[in-house]
């Protein structure tokens, strides 16, 4: 009896330390906000393509946690996007594959107040699942705009 009960203990303790150790690795929304605010900066000063290079870069400012930095033109085409490359060049603006539009929201949002935060539904890494996820968006010198989401 005592060694199940070690047993359960253990395994208790294993389960909750992987939980938190997974919870640690996912941004919050103010760590989302500051890097997107960091991105604006970088379109700003280093121009586009310099940018993306930066944004791409695993080891660069701009990967943290589970935040990478993504960009898209006013008319819906993703410009940059370090996780799926393969959406470089797509037009984006009706994508709604889990509820939201969150593409053309994003747009409007940039368009109306020239920054702001997209709630919308999107996988959570390494899974199925669908998620909550919050994304801060901001236009920039160059007339497009970045953000970077995080989960709720």
């Amino acid at each position: 009896m005592l060694h199940k009960l070690a047993t359960l203990v253990f395994a208790t303790t294993l389960c909750t330390a992987t939980g938190l150790a997974g919870a640690q690795d996912m941004a919050t929304p103010d760590e989302a906000k500051a890097m997107s605010q960091k991105a604006q900066a970088a379109v700003n000063e280093m121009g586009k393509d310099a940018a993306f290079a930066a944004f791409a870069d695993e080891n660069g400012d701009f990967r943290a946690k589970d935040l990478y930095v993504f960009c898209m033109d006013m008319d819906g085409v993703m410009l940059s996007h370090p996780l799926k490359p393969e959406l470089q060049g797509k037009n984006l603006l009706d994508f709604n594959k889990y509820g939201d539009e969150l593409f053309k929201n994003m747009v409007a949002t940039v368009k109306d107040q020239g920054e702001g935060w997209v709630d919308y539904k999107w996988p959570y890494p390494g899974t199925d699942e669908v998620r909550e996820k919050t994304s801060y968006v901001m236009g920039n010198d160059a007339g497009f705009f970045c953000g970077v989401g995080a989960y709720k």
